[in-house]
């Protein structure tokens, strides 16, 4: 078959490479990292094959696209503006940011900026923990105008995570009360356990709070919080070498309900 063209795109940062009529139809697509060419007519395969030999690297697996789960198929049928997952690291400052960047000449550094980068040092250790079974949402919105920074699903459970930014300074945790540097104490375990029950109430299971702390000089702990992890941005990456208690079936079902904005809107 004459015409067949193949055109790149990339989806969620992996590379997949579609074979297209000369009208624009798809009759295959390859997933370089799966090395599977889905056909979506058998009748083609060699055509297929053809166009895509100067982008094979291997043998690779050819055949009819897998039949989606319960899962894929509930994430296919939402409405794009109802998808949480393209949401960035530190989403809802980036978007307030932008709607109102402020002075351009402050004696302070806008404490937006600084909270910005914070997420996105954190979204990005958690977004790396993608390969190994997990998935994490960024700025998941809540009503009131609260939100979850980051919300990771994976073999070990649940965990809202809630980023602080501690560049070079003291950090020192008295449950409920935080204190960074020389600034008034803050009830911020007492605000990340109220996240975690309300992304409980929304999933019916189990959320564990997680305080991601970013860049401290020194992270003093006066005694183990209750219920709550807190970990430096750097220790992240532990959280996978928690235990088993989720199936990847149940990952993937719990992840397909969150992404759903509508799974927040009566918590």
């Amino acid at each position: 078959m004459k015409g067949l063209r193949v055109v790149p795109t990339w989806r969620h940062g992996q590379e997949r490479l579609y074979v297209c009529l000369t009208d624009g139809r798809n009759v295959a697509w390859y997933d370089r990292e799966t090395a599977r060419v889905n056909l979506l007519s058998e009748d083609r395969r060699e055509d297929v094959l053809d166009a895509l030999g100067p982008f094979l690297a291997g043998p690779v697996t050819v055949g009819p696209p897998p039949v989606p789960t319960p899962a894929e198929l509930a994430r296919l049928t939402l409405h794009p503006d109802d998808d949480l997952a393209p949401n960035r690291p530190g989403e809802a400052l980036v978007v307030a940011l932008d709607r109102d960047p402020g002075p351009p000449r402050r004696l302070r550094p806008d404490p937006r900026r600084r909270a910005l980068a914070a997420e996105q040092a954190v979204g990005e250790a958690l977004d790396r923990m993608e390969g190994a079974g997990w998935h994490t949402l960024h700025s998941v919105p809540l009503p009131g105008g609260e939100r979850i920074h980051h919300l990771v699903v994976g073999p070990a459970g649940i965990f809202a995570v809630r980023t602080l930014y501690a560049r070079k300074q003291r950090v020192l945790v008295t449950d409920p009360m935080v204190t960074l540097g020389r600034h008034e104490p803050r009830p911020l375990l007492r605000r990340l356990r109220a996240d975690a029950d309300r992304a409980a109430y929304a999933l019916t299971a189990e959320v564990h709070p997680v305080l991601a702390v970013a860049g401290p000089a020194t992270l003093d702990v006066v005694a183990p919080p209750r219920e709550i992890r807190i970990l430096l941005d750097t220790d992240l990456p532990n959280l996978a070498r928690l235990g088993g208690v989720l199936k990847p079936a149940d990952v993937e079902a719990l992840h397909a309900m969150a992404r759903d904005r509508h799974t927040w809107l009566r918590v």
